[in-house]
């Protein structure tokens, strides 16, 4: 897990090609002091509202232990312990983040979490781009660029992520398609439509069988209780494919860095789609 510190340290060995210049937008962007310091990548908003309810920060040379307090990007000088902070080369990660692993930076229960995946690099700051529950698995893309990240999180968009999910139902079952069709169709639950924009048959496996759910928007849990509706029990559930950037043999509980022609790939998709959905 990153700290503050390393987040100083600057380089990573593990830094995407395809970045070579801070992301755009930061030119004309005031934000909060938590979330300023999470867009240039020093550590998370709850870290940083830590930092400043402790006297660490301070802004052009007054300390502040305002968190409401507005500050531009680039004209401020943000200081942390008495240390300049600026921006960080944007780094994009992929993570093929393992079963029982839980999508955020520390837990309370002292559950693995997706960080695991970044151990033995010396990275600043990066948060996760969207969630997987904690029994969900694979792709989990992980940015400092929040530019970048919320872009592919913007729900206008119809940014595609692909599952693999295994289910307690036989590849013969005669209610399997009318089951697939269902899913497309859709529900309402909770007030929320869900659907799925495809459902497939993968293979077959038993007593049990694989589908293949595409997803075109993100909504909590999405898949689980489409399935569940149906009586159906999902037995596993891995994300194979986010944006036409597949998960591909990465080993589990792993990550590399996006190449820059992944990187680039979903910034062009139309928009984005919420990453989440599992």
């Amino acid at each position: 897990m990153t700290s503050p510190s390393r987040a100083r340290a600057g380089a990573s060995r593990i830094r995407s090609s395809s970045a070579a210049k801070p992301a755009a937008g930061f030119s004309r962007d005031v934000a909060s002091l938590p979330r300023a310091l999470s867009k240039l990548g020093f550590c998370s908003r709850t870290e940083a509202a830590r930092l400043i309810e402790e006297g660490r920060v301070s802004v052009d040379g007054r300390v502040t232990r305002n968190l409401a307090q507005r500050v531009d990007l680039v004209r401020s000088k943000i200081c942390v312990d008495g240390a300049s902070v600026a921006s960080a080369a944007p780094i994009y990660l992929m993570v093929n983040k393992a079963r029982g692993q839980v999508t955020t930076r520390s837990d309370p229960q002292q559950r693995g979490t997706v960080y695991d995946c970044l151990a033995g690099q010396n990275l600043p700051f990066v948060a996760p781009v969207g969630r997987l529950d904690k029994a969900s698995e694979g792709l989990l893309f992980m940015t400092n660029d929040t530019v970048w990240a919320e872009r592919l999180m913007n729900p206008a968009s119809n940014v595609l992520k692909h599952y693999h999910v295994k289910i307690d139902r036989r590849a013969d079952d005669a209610r399997l398609p009318a089951l697939l069709a269902a899913l497309e169709a859709g529900i309402e639950d909770d007030g929320e439509r869900l659907s799925a924009r495809s459902a497939t048959l993968l293979r077959a496996g038993g007593n049990t069988c694989w589908l293949e759910i595409v997803l075109s928007e993100g909504k909590n849990r999405q898949i689980r209780r489409l399935l569940a509706a149906h009586g159906v029990e999902v037995l596993r559930l891995v994300r194979v494919a986010i944006g036409g950037v597949a998960l591909g043999d990465l080993p589990k509980g792993t990550c590399r860095a996006l190449t820059a022609g992944e990187v680039k790939r979903l910034m062009l998709v139309p928009g984005s789609g919420n990453a989440e959905g599992a």
